[in-house]
């Protein structure tokens, strides 16, 4: 099968054409030609005003429920929801029933997404069960396929057990993926805790309750020296600490959500439960501080946190509401809708690049004779939203219904091709 892909803005650092407008012809799953205008016949074309191509986007943190919670999602629809959004990679949290916190778990999700257009990384589980005692088998894992390894929505809290699990996969060059939650602050709250949420009468979730275990855990990362990933960043004194930890060296990268960067907790007016989430929204000032780390670099990659919930967890008292909002089919047009001033490149690094770099996966460039696993989008574009054309089994988002700047086409990846 031969796909032509029409006069497209190629963005890729690496390649010999990386800004310029070409014709793009790829077979099977390989670029078999690049030039301003190719003729041959195709078995499809694409096209579109404002096209741009990357190579394939990734996706540090998403929840795709299976094995055993699969009313909510499973690795299918995940998938199909991970390449609507323009991504050919995507990690899967462990937070699964049974936990992924064993070689035979991790290689379950491998060998069962191997004919999925998207590559499905399982993160394996840094405790047993995610009960936070005893480590699990993470040297099997990682022999097995798991990417990265963290405790996914039950974030470890002992300092003695995250100092084990660091010097652990040190002696294998692994990556441990921390969400910043203090369960021990703030435990009983539901959103930031603040002028908002005095106002509107709900416990609060201090912003030191996430500050407190980033400072615990940089201090961790800097007496092993191993790699820590912090992900969802929340508060304007967190991305300073991690500021901090990265002049001094330390091998420390963050990412953040889309919502962080397009929310903050006034938007709880209405008590709307897709945007009860944790770490909580937080202020305007924080909102806007991790805006601005995304423009200066500070931050390393744009994760979904996508984390499907059923209705009767979401349509109910804000109180009951369990946290959590979908987020893979909307993450592009969120971030280019919000920060519309970032170029395209600073774009594919957030999306793709940084996170290959830090998670060690093998990359490929655009150019002749490599492999095809591109990502097509169109700033310019609209994307929206609807119970119709979302991939997801879930439908907790807050931007449902909403118009977003910028549309995702499609991937080509695997030699197949997933077209929105």
């Amino acid at each position: 099968m031969k796909i032509l892909i029409r006069h497209a803005r190629i963005i890729d650092t690496h390649s010999p054409f990386n800004g310029l407008l070409k014709d793009i012809l790829v077979e099977k799953d390989q670029i078999i030609a690049i030039a301003d205008q190719i003729t041959d016949d195709a078995d499809q074309v694409i096209e579109c005003p404002n096209l741009e191509v990357s190579i394939g986007w990734v996706d540090t943190f998403a929840n795709f429920c299976d094995p055993g919670v699969e009313y909510k999602e499973t690795l299918e629809t995940g998938a199909s929801a991970a390449a609507a959004g323009g991504f050919t990679h995507v990690f899967v949290l462990p937070n699964t029933e049974p936990v992924v916190d064993n070689k035979s778990q991790v290689s379950y999700i491998v060998q069962h997404c191997k004919p999925l257009p998207v590559a499905i990384h399982p993160i394996g589980a840094i405790t047993k069960k995610i009960e936070g005692k005893d480590l699990a088998e993470m040297y099997d894992m990682k022999n097995s396929g798991a990417i990265a390894f963290s405790d996914g929505l039950a974030p470890v809290q002992t300092a003695g057990l995250f100092l084990k699990a660091l010097l652990y996969v040190k002696a294998f060059d692994g990556v441990l993926i921390q969400v910043p939650i203090d369960k021990s602050i703030g435990s009983g709250g539901l959103i930031n805790e603040g002028i908002i949420s005095t106002q509107l009468g709900l416990p609060g979730i201090p912003a030191i309750s996430e500050e407190t275990i980033i400072k615990r855990d940089i201090d961790l990362a800097r007496y092993t020296g191993s790699k820590l990933h912090i992900t969802g960043v929340s508060t304007a004194t967190s991305m300073e600490l991690i500021a901090e930890a990265k002049k001094e060296g330390l091998p420390i990268s963050c990412s953040v959500t889309p919502y962080q960067l397009h929310f903050c907790d006034e938007d709880l007016v209405n008590y709307d439960t897709n945007l009860k989430l944790n770490p909580p929204l937080r202020t305007r000032k924080d909102k806007l501080a991790l805006q601005n780390a995304v423009r200066e670099g500070l931050v390393d990659c744009i994760a979904s946190h996508h984390l499907p919930q059923n209705w009767d967890n979401k349509v109910c008292e804000f109180e009951y509401a369990k946290s959590g909002m979908i987020g893979l089919q909307t993450s592009f047009a969120a971030v280019n809708s919000i920060l519309p001033d970032l170029s395209s490149d600073q774009l594919i690094d957030l999306f793709s690049t940084n996170a290959r770099n830090i998670f060690a996966i093998p990359t490929t460039y655009i150019n002749v004779g490599s492999k095809a696993e591109l990502t097509l989008f169109s700033r310019s574009g609209n994307t929206t939203l609807t119970t119709l054309n979302n991939r997801s089994k879930s439908v907790n988002s807050a931007f449902l219904n909403k118009e977003l700047n910028g549309k995702v086409l499609g991937i080509l990846h695997k030699g197949q091709i997933f077209t929105n």
